[in-house]
């Protein structure tokens, strides 16, 4: 029996060196690169699947498909914004997971063929790590946390609070039981008739709304964990039976039932995250995520700092959705620690942090 082995490219390191990471980013229905030199973002380059809105929801072989289109002149994008050739990349740093599998599949091959092509090293980035990473790159409209801190990740497909020790220390502390935040979003503005993506529709509508005026039933889950199927089925009978009794109850009363939505999730977040911070005594708060770009959290969180003495940390907008950037700042400290990937690693849509 014949094994073809593969080297991994291990550079020498020097002290002062500039490094240059290309970074990818596949893992749902965003194709996206970055390059940072060193912990600078250098680009930040995003393609967006609209193709999706049609179908209410992520379709997984209609974004791997979207992926395949897109990936060569978003790189080639962000090379050229970054005013960089690829001769003077580093490393390639990419999304293993977790994720669509197919959309996975496309980033894991393109980055694997062109760090086998250029000769250098390639490095593999679990997707939700590198949205709490994402508050260490360096910016000057953001602070980083100093360690250890509390992270809150919450996007369409997770919602956890994570202890984070160091960079590639972190404990999982609470996570969703069923349903992720944002789908609890999107599928309220389903519900509602909006269309998809339907959470920052939410958002923008309960700005305007009364968030006391339908109360909604806060769920009973022991520990640090979540759950929001039962929060989605109780926003499904209360429409269901408002609009029997008046068909334009959606129309007429949508800012305020956005804002009841909206306020009902905040204080479910909250309230776990007050009570992690109790059981840990750690009170440095960084959020991550899709879903942190939500005007109704992103205030819940400051104003903890006044009232509770939280020290709070919010990623600037560009880095809270699906983005390469974050993918590189962890490929960065993977990369001064030599922490290199196999050309034999595959795509893997379960990746635990």
């Amino acid at each position: 029996m014949f094994y073809l082995c593969i080297p991994i490219f291990i550079p020498n390191l020097l002290d002062n060196e500039t490094i240059f990471i290309l970074a990818i980013e596949s893992s749902c229905d965003d194709t996206s690169a970055a390059v940072l030199r060193n912990d600078t973002v250098l680009s930040n380059v995003v393609a967006n699947q609209k193709i999706h809105e049609e179908y209410g929801g992520v379709v997984p072989e209609l974004a791997s498909r979207a992926h395949q289109q897109n990936i060569v002149p978003v790189v080639s994008q962000a090379l050229a914004k970054a005013n960089i050739d690829k001769k003077q990349l580093s490393a390639i740093a990419f999304t293993r997971g977790p994720g669509l599998m197919g959309s996975l599949l496309v980033g894991t091959s393109f980055a694997k063929s062109l760090a086998l092509g250029l000769s250098i090293p390639l490095i593999e980035v679990n997707h939700m790590q590198a949205h709490i990473l994402a508050h260490f790159i360096k910016d000057e409209s953001m602070t980083t946390p100093n360690f250890p801190f509390l992270a809150l990740t919450i996007s369409g497909g997770h919602t956890q609070i994570v202890r984070v020790n160091d960079f590639f220390d972190m404990q999982i502390l609470g996570q969703t039981l069923d349903d992720a935040v944002g789908e609890a979003f999107d599928k309220s503005a389903k519900l509602l008739g909006l269309p998809y993506p339907g959470g920052p529709l939410v958002d923008k509508h309960a700005s305007n709304g009364d968030p006391l005026r339908f109360p909604f039933p806060i769920p009973k889950v022991k520990g640090l964990n979540f759950s929001f199927s039962g929060l989605k089925t109780s926003i499904l009978y209360f429409i269901q039976k408002n609009m029997s009794e008046k068909p334009n109850f959606i129309e007429e009363n949508m800012e305020d039932i956005c804002a009841s939505i909206q306020y009902t999730i905040v204080t479910i977040l909250m309230e776990k995250l007050k009570k992690a911070v109790k059981e840990t005594g750690i009170k440095r708060i960084a959020i991550g995520g899709g879903v942190s770009a939500n005007s109704g959290i992103r205030k819940a969180i400051k104003d903890s700092e006044q009232k509770l003495g939280w020290t709070t940390h919010i990623p600037k907008f560009e880095y809270c959705t699906d983005n390469a950037a974050m993918i590189g700042i962890v490929g960065f400290y993977k990369f001064k620690n030599k922490d290199f990937s196999e050309q034999t690693i595959t795509a893997q849509a379960r990746y635990v942090i």
